[in-house]
């Protein structure tokens, strides 16, 4: 394996040489780009993944690759496969640095055929039945989501929206796998810019970002300005948002012995969303423990899902009209140390081909309203749509 610690002139080459069926991950600490697959791990039983993933390690050790990790995505039905392999080559740079004089990839925007799925009168029927559920007390809360399915004439240029998506998501989390089957010679490319960090961990430090509460932002300053204070005073964000913070609190508590949770969250911005935002800090028991184990613990977040979490995930696979595949699942990297970053996978879409499959989701609440659910997911695709050069549909 070649590990590769590359110099801030090659910061930006590391995602120029990005091909599609390779992993790449820009975060606020480093890139990641991973190509060649050494191993695939197969299984869809999450409690053993960490025990496969340590074995694989021990195996490519022994064939010469010194520091292996893996690298892919989980899915949000833990039913269903992991997409997770050992790769053969592995580039780690800083974080990456664009320049005002840099040139950005051109992202030639072809005539698309969108179909909804579902309908946005299919969806607020689904978020009232979800409020229906809350209001009956068999929910806290649960996240109601939809997608766009996208055709065109042409193939998708997965590698120049990764690139528009990485310039304009610097403090966030950038990312492309291919989670397409390991048997089959198609590339599926779940790409995206997700805000929301599940887990990192590097020796003994943990950190978790959960993210919950948001506002679509405003081009007039003024009214952007209000949607922001407004979400720092909203009783029912705020409840959402520590409904989120305390299923992560008693996530990773088994393994800290030292947890630090601020006493109330602050704002973060991405270019058309608001979100109401903790940082989670904590030091590790055991430093052994693999950032996998860690994040599994987590996943998913009632930010993604709902609470009680089985619950919830049994009334989404109900009201929602397609399968979610690894979108609000994770995406991210581990080596042999246990170290790695594990984002949660939204502000995404798969690619296939012709086809783009876009995701977002609304945490719905007592109180919340379908119109303005409806509102918020328009306003989250716009982060995958402005990427592909799409400003109206």
């Amino acid at each position: 394996m070649k590990h590769l610690l590359l110099s801030s002139e090659e910061q930006v080459q590391l995602i120029q040489n990005y091909q599609p069926g390779a992993f790449f991950l820009a975060s606020p600490k480093r890139a990641l780009l991973a190509e060649g697959i050494f191993h695939h791990i197969k299984t869809n039983q999450l409690d053993e993944l960490s025990t496969k993933v340590a074995h694989v390690f021990e195996t490519a050790k022994q064939a010469g690759i010194q520091a292996p990790i893996v690298a892919g995505a989980v899915p949000f039905d833990p039913a269903q496969p992991v997409r997770l392999n050992v790769p053969v080559h592995v580039q780690f740079s800083d974080p990456l640095e664009f320049h005002q004089g840099d040139e950005e990839s051109e992202v030639t925007s072809p005539s698309y055929e969108v179909t909804p799925v579902p309908s946005p009168e299919v969806y607020m029927n689904g978020v009232n039945e979800g409020l229906a559920k809350i209001e009956k007390g068999e929910l806290s809360k649960i996240v109601i989501s939809r997608s766009l399915h996208l055709k065109s004439n042409q193939d998708i240029p997965t590698k120049a929206i990764l690139e528009r998506l990485a310039r304009h998501n610097t403090t966030g989390y950038t990312f492309a796998a291919n989670v397409a089957d390991p048997k089959s010679s198609l590339k599926r490319t779940l790409l995206g810019a997700s805000p929301e960090l599940l887990l990192s961990k590097t020796g003994s430090s943990v950190i978790s970002n959960p993210l919950a509460g948001s506002r679509p932002r405003s081009s007039d300053p003024v009214e952007d300005q209000r949607r922001h204070d407004e979400l720092l005073t909203s009783a029912k964000d705020l409840h959402e948002h520590a409904v989120v913070v305390d299923a992560v609190t008693k996530a990773l508590a088994p393994y800290c012995h030292t947890l630090d949770v601020p006493a109330s969250p602050s704002v973060i911005q991405t270019e058309t969303m608001w979100h109401l935002s903790t940082v989670v800090k904590g030091e590790l028991t055991d430093s052994n423990v693999s950032s996998i184990d860690l994040a599994l613990s987590l996943h998913p977040t009632p930010a993604v899902c709902g609470t009680p979490t089985a619950d919830a995930r049994e009334a989404i696979q109900a009201i929602e009209p397609f399968d979610r595949g690894f979108f609000t699942g994770m995406v991210g990297w581990a080596d042999a140390n246990g170290d790695g970053d594990w984002i949660v996978t939204i502000r995404c879409a798969e690619a296939e081909g012709h086809s783009l499959r876009l995701f977002a989701g609304a945490g719905v609440v007592k109180g919340s309203k379908a119109k303005e659910e409806l509102a918020e997911t328009s306003a989250k695709f716009h982060t995958m749509l402005r990427a592909m050069g799409i400003y109206q549909l």
